[in-house]
């Protein structure tokens, strides 16, 4: 039975929706791009609730700080890309060095981005963001994850980052997944290698578990949908009970989930660790299967380079 596929960008949307049908004071902020990061759903809901700043991220990132102090609770949206990249230093001084309750939503993150190409291909908004002192930062893995992720971070107190695909992934967890910020989710026990994974990657790792068990290769393998605060406490005993660690991300392998992961084991736990990422790469143009594929972010590279680690 084909599993259901429903990209996170559109459980965004969904999300903000439903939250906005509980609470009156959440309101959502976009830059000319309601189709695409799928909040043109709220606007339709809520067109009062609902504002549009055109192409003006920064603009978008100051006027979100004004409502938070103000008592709202803003998300604002965009493509990762522009909403990390294009706004940093807006959700730096702004947003960050206040503490002010505002959610960034940021779409189309990583390669899957496809055809949009390498100017649209952000693979280093973990690290921007993670640099932002206080800054939380999600990348869910799929439909269920994303939804509840939303919803968590319109309980918390103080700003978030989350990262949402344009590619629609596997659903994978149930209904009744208790998502917690901060906390990572053990999918699958082993003891030779811990694979711990992000977004859509989590799914790979989960395949490449399966595979790995055909070769007698007993995989652990995690979802860490919360990059920071990383839950140092999994990734130490996962390091522990299996000796060798690899990170998956759809994101550079530098500053992002296996920078954090990394940063942990060589303080704490000195553990052999390989990265899949992004290898210090700009994407190009492409079908989003066939780049990930390409970039070594697929289930088979997670095999080859857990056989690799194994020997």
């Amino acid at each position: 039975m084909e599993m259901k596929k429903v990209a996170t960008r559109d459980s965004y949307g969904n999300a903000l929706t439903e939250l906005g049908a509980e609470v009156s004071d959440l309101v959502v902020l976009d830059a000319d791009l309601a189709g695409a990061t799928k909040t043109g759903v709220f606007k339709k809901a809520f067109p009062d609730r609902h504002f549009d700043f055109g192409i003006a991220e920064g603009n978008m990132m100051t006027a979100a700080a004004g409502m938070a102090a103000a008592g709202l609770v803003p998300f604002v949206s965009s493509f990762a890309m522009f909403a990390a990249g294009r706004a940093f230093e807006q959700a730096r001084n702004s947003i960050g060095y206040p503490h002010l309750n505002v959610k960034i939503g940021a779409t189309h993150g990583g390669i899957s981005v496809g055809e949009d190409g390498a100017s649209h291909q952000c693979c280093e908004d973990f690290a921007l963001m993670r640099s932002i002192p206080g800054m939380t930062v999600i990348c869910p893995a799929d439909d269920v994850e994303a939804k509840a992720a939303v919803k968590a971070a319109y309980a918390h107190q103080g700003p978030v980052y989350l990262r949402f695909g344009r590619l629609a992934v596997p659903v994978f967890h149930s209904e009744d997944y208790q998502f917690v910020i901060g906390k990572g989710e053990v999918l699958k026990d082993g003891t030779d290698v811990a694979i711990i994974a992000n977004g859509l990657m989590v799914y790979e790792a989960i395949v490449a578990g399966e595979e790995l068990a055909k070769a007698g290769i007993n995989a652990m393998v995690i979802n860490m949908p919360t990059i920071k605060p990383l839950d140092e406490e999994l990734v130490l005993e996962a390091a522990k009970k299996c000796g060798k660690v690899i990170t998956c991300e759809e994101h550079s392998i530098i500053g992002g989930l296996g920078e954090a992961v990394c940063g942990v084991l060589s303080e704490k736990l000195p553990t052999v660790v390989r990265r899949i990422g992004v290898n210090d790469e700009y994407g190009h143009s492409g079908p989003a299967v066939a780049l990930l594929k390409q970039f070594g972010l697929c289930a088979d590279h997670i095999v080859e380079v857990a056989k690799d680690l194994c020997k």
